[in-house]
């Protein structure tokens, strides 16, 4: 025979405790395991002979009908039918025959493996017979719920109505929050016991096997922190599974938590929520107290109605909020539907962006451009925090209410972002949006110091709890207000319009490409005929222009000789038009060839030159590293001739011109500048900067045709690039080319 005892189990830390195989019940009732296979006595506590008057091991093995028969037939129903595992199934009150007397016994029944498990709880003197007597307070209870006008009222009202059922010193609701930590929301008690309202206790007061417990087996009691446990008796080696239960003995470390506290008695009742352990109902007297089966039930009962109705106010809250973001979030897709690009219907709306997701600060980054907008973390701090966001978290939407946790740097910004809530928009060209919440510092009042849950003794391999419950304050820094349910499926749902509205116009910009791609062909082929065409005739004129200067000047008169170098001015500029336009038709007609080009090589060359059509100029050089680049090399040297000797052009008002070149790699690309302290331009045009035949300086100030910059960006476009440029009226101007490191993108 083997017989399991509490004390044989190593207690060497609280969350490895097998809590769900005590190997003892609780003295105040008897257990019985039943095979279910052959309908014999598999278990059984040794406080069976005290009732009974039967040897503990005479009735192992042995038929459950012959040694019990009135038992046998009380509960033949029942095994027939036994309760699925997870579940605990009250059967009746039932009469017995004892070996002193007729004896009364609350009886429920369990499942464990191939076992039954039936249980027996004689009442307590004075407890309540039926249901009937508890039928008041529940209906009270019930009509009640229904008038609460918050959770805080319902929760009050749930702690009221079981301390007035069970006549406990002290019932507390306890809710648990994302860490498991609990905080005591409601309380109803009398002068025996102290208030511990508002006060949070610590994850490892209640491990997680025994939060699991909870969540499987509702309500548990134990009448008496000072009992001695009932060993259970079986000549099966394998410990009998309790989880299930009522009578489960509990932890040596639990009990001694319960004496530190002053209760000798508890009885905790879990609440649910969709399957999962929102909180529990804690009852505490400071004497042994136990109460009946019946009114447990009815306080089981009375807590499942009070869940629903929580689970119902909470609903209710939600969906209140989710049609409050919707009509926010309706108002952002008509922002963004009547903007030419949907981030400007974000950024021009920052009010509407912010509220819905109830924050104080957003941003939102783009491959070239971030925005920050309300109390947010600058530019370059948005930027870092993007990219440890897409290096660490694949999902989404992304959310933390302490984000200095998981991201110290950060800290340095905990008054503007310490929580933050961020959707991705697209992981290739790392576009986000981004929430911020500011830093909320919280005073927390903890049951006792949660830095030391459990302090061990010298010598003892059993760990204890610790011994003090009073008030202990911490301040809490680097956190933010909680991020609500309604607020996260809101930017999630945003996110999804976004991506919709993204792949809708790509779609669209797809079909258009097709036909522009023919229109392209046909324009192309037309603007080279007429550039050929045209070319002859303004030769002719041009000859013979000159023709007639040289051999009929003596005849000309000074106007007419100023005619003559008019016509063949004229003529000469719309031969050079004629002669880029036929270049630029040329490009998209040409093949690209790429190979590795020295960028830096074919700058100094390209200087060089300048150099000498320029040699009384002052010009300043600044020539950083130039990486080198896998393109076409006669198209990519046209255009650094383009951006140098736009350069050298419009510093010509400058008595010293400076010129910077450099180049930097970034996310696999290569970005080449070109920096002059020149005239210049207005931003406000600079969507027909690199247009054909677009000028925006006068042809008296600075020569040209007006199509070098168009041939720049057609190039690094077909080389799978961008091209790019910013300036101000009198102080310069930047133009910027990416190519991509590889020649993927060549077409």
């Amino acid at each position: 025979m083997t017989l399991q005892s509490p004390q044989d189990i190593d207690l060497t830390a609280c969350d490895r405790e097998p809590i769900h195989i005590p190997g003892s019940v609780q003295p105040h009732g008897i257990l019985v395991a039943i095979r279910l296979s052959d309908r014999t006595i598999a278990y059984a506590s040794a406080n069976i002979a005290e009732v009974f008057g039967l040897d503990p091991e005479d009735v192992l093995g042995r038929p459950f009908e012959e040694v019990l028969p009135a038992l046998s037939a009380a509960f033949a129903a029942q095994l027939d039918d036994p309760p699925s595992a997870g579940s605990t199934r009250f059967v009746r009150t039932i009469q017995v025959r004892t070996a002193q007397e007729e004896r009364f016994f609350e009886t429920a029944i369990s499942r464990s493996g191939d076992c039954a498990i039936l249980e027996l709880e004689e009442p307590p003197q004075g407890a309540v017979s039926s249901i009937d007597s508890l039928y008041p307070t529940l209906r009270r209870f019930v009509g009640q719920l229904q008038g609460a006008p918050t959770v805080e009222v319902l929760c009050h009202l749930a702690a009221q109505d079981i301390r007035r059922m069970t006549g406990f010193d002290r019932v507390l609701i306890y809710r648990f929050d994302d860490a498991w930590n609990g905080t005591v929301i409601a309380e109803d008690r009398n002068e025996v016991l102290p208030s511990y309202l508002d006060l949070r206790f610590p994850a490892s007061d209640i491990p997680a096997q025994a939060r699991e417990l909870y969540r499987r087996n509702r309500l548990r009691i134990i009448p008496d922190a000072n009992y001695t446990p009932v060993p259970i008796q079986s000549r099966d080696p394998a410990p009998l599974d309790l989880s299930d239960s009522v009578l489960r003995s509990v932890s040596p470390v639990h009990l001694e938590y319960m004496r530190n506290m002053g209760t000798l008695a508890s009885m905790s009742i879990s609440i649910l929520r969709d399957g999962s352990l929102w909180g529990l109902i804690s009852c505490h007297n400071k004497e042994p107290k136990r109460v009946s089966l019946q009114v447990r039930n009815a306080c089981d009962f009375l807590t499942q109605i009070f869940a629903l109705q929580l689970e119902a106010r909470e609903n209710t809250t939600l969906a209140e909020n989710r049609v409050r973001l919707g009509a926010v979030q309706t108002r952002l897709l008509a922002h963004m539907a009547a903007e030419e690009h949907f981030i400007a219907g974000l950024v021009n709306h920052a009010d509407d962006l912010m509220m819905l997701a109830g924050a104080q600060g957003a941003a939102v980054l783009t491959q070239d451009h971030c925005w920050c907008m309300g109390q947010a973390p600058n530019k370059d701090q948005v930027r870092a925090l993007v990219d440890w966001i897409s290096q660490s978290h694949q999902e989404d939407v992304f959310a933390t209410d302490n984000l200095a946790d998981v991201y110290p740097a950060a800290r340095a910004y905990a008054d503007r972002a310490s929580g933050l809530l961020s959707i991705s928009v697209s992981k290739v060209h790392a576009s986000y949006v981004l929430w911020f919440r500011p830093e909320v510092v919280q005073t927390v009042k903890w049951g006792g110091n949660p830095q030391k849950p459990v302090q061990e003794e010298a010598g003892s391999l059993r760990l204890h709890p610790r011994r003090s419950f009073e008030t202990w304050k911490e301040t809490v820094r680097n956190r933010s207000l909680s991020w609500d349910r309604s607020e996260v499926e809101a930017v999630k749902e945003l996110r999804n319009a976004i991506v919709g509205i993204v792949l809708r116009r790509a779609e669209e910009l797809a079909s258009l490409s097709e036909e522009l791609r023919r229109s392209n062909k046909e324009l192309e082929a037309f603007s080279y005929s007429v550039s050929h065409d045209l070319r002859a005739p303004f030769r002719h004129i041009v000859g013979y222009s000159e023709l007639l200067k040289k051999q009929e000047s003596s005849e000309l008169s000074e106007k007419g000789k100023r005619y003559v170098d008019t016509i063949i001015e004229a003529a000469y500029t719309a031969g050079t038009l004629v002669d880029n336009l036929l270049r630029f038709s040329h490009m998209g007609r040409t093949a690209l060839k790429p190979r590795p080009v020295d960028v830096a090589a074919l700058v100094n060359e390209i200087r060089q030159k300048l150099a000498v059509e320029h040699g009384g100029r002052r010009i300043q050089w600044i020539v950083g590293d130039l990486a080198p680049v896998n393109a076409d090399p006669v198209l990519i040297r046209l255009v650094f001739e383009n951006l140098l000797d736009n350069a050298v052009k419009y510093t010509r008002t400058r008595e010293k011109a400076r010129i910077e070149i450099g180049s930097t790699r970034k996310d696999g690309e290569t970005i080449y500048s070109v920096r002059d302290n020149g005239v210049g331009f207005d931003m406000r045009y600079i969507d027909k900067l690199f247009g054909v035949f677009q000028r925006l300086h006068r042809m008296e100030e600075f020569e040209g045709t007006g199509i070098g910059l168009a041939n720049v960006r057609r190039i690094v476009e077909r080389h799978g690039g961008r091209a790019w440029a910013e300036g101000e009226l009198d102080k310069g101007a930047t133009f910027s080319i990416a190519l991509p490191d590889h020649d993927e993108g060549a077409a």
